[in-house]
């Protein structure tokens, strides 16, 4: 995970689940990982999206509380768009 970090300049993650001390990160290209809880930015949540920025070998990782937002925002409307079209009662995710 480090060797490519070093390449990566700036890239946002999104905590998919955490169980114990593993969190279940799902990276830019849509596959999972399992990451150590401790690696991430403390209370960090499940839905988060993280921001992780390296530069010249430094790695900063922070919550991204806007795109966090945004794409809770949108899930939401996908959500309603869906439920609106549903013949019988709302859809649950």
């Amino acid at each position: 995970m480090t060797e490519k970090r070093g390449e990566l300049g700036i890239s946002y993650v999104t905590i998919d689940g955490i169980e114990g001390h593993l969190a279940r990160v799902e990276l830019p290209d849509g596959t999972t990982e399992d990451w150590q809880l401790a690696s991430l930015p403390k209370g960090v949540r499940e839905g988060d999206v993280i921001r992780i920025d390296v530069q010249g070998g430094d790695v900063e990782m922070e919550i991204d509380h806007q795109e966090t937002d945004r794409r809770h925002a949108l899930g939401q409307r996908q959500l309603d768009q869906l439920n609106a079209q549903a013949p019988e009662g709302d859809l649950d995710l």
